[in-house]
């Protein structure tokens, strides 16, 4: 690999344990790259270059560790948690029926006739 030149004066970035970590943390929780790269103190185009494993897996284990958390809450019981893991995971759906009927019970549409006011009356 070419090394890289310095840019003002600057040496090139050099991830450490604790950086991958602090990345991968952050991206767990939602921090923005712009605002992650600003922490760590380098542009976003080199935090990309140099966290792309961190940045493109972090977000897939928050979710798997939220979704276990989830999914043993409602394997315990917890009737919401079950409801929304239905909900989410099996296409279940609350739904809504609202029939209308007309006063000789059928469904079939009555004609309405509006009729315009008389603007010309002098009542």
């Amino acid at each position: 690999m070419t090394e890289e030149k310095p840019v003002s004066g600057m040496p090139p970035h050099e991830p450490t344990k604790a950086t991958r970590e602090l990345v991968q943390l952050h991206t767990m929780v939602g921090t923005t790259q712009e605002a992650l790269a600003s922490i760590i103190g380098i542009d976003p185009k080199t935090l990309r270059k140099y966290y792309r494993d961190e940045l493109d897996l972090a977000k897939a284990k928050a979710n798997a560790t939220i979704g276990g958390a989830l999914f043993n809450k409602a394997k315990s019981g917890d009737t919401t948690a079950m409801i929304f893991w239905m909900k989410t995971q099996a296409g279940w759906k609350e739904t809504s029926v609202n029939e209308i009927t007309n006063p000789d019970g059928s469904l079939t549409p009555t004609r309405i006739e509006l009729v315009a006011p008389n603007v010309n009356s002098k009542d």
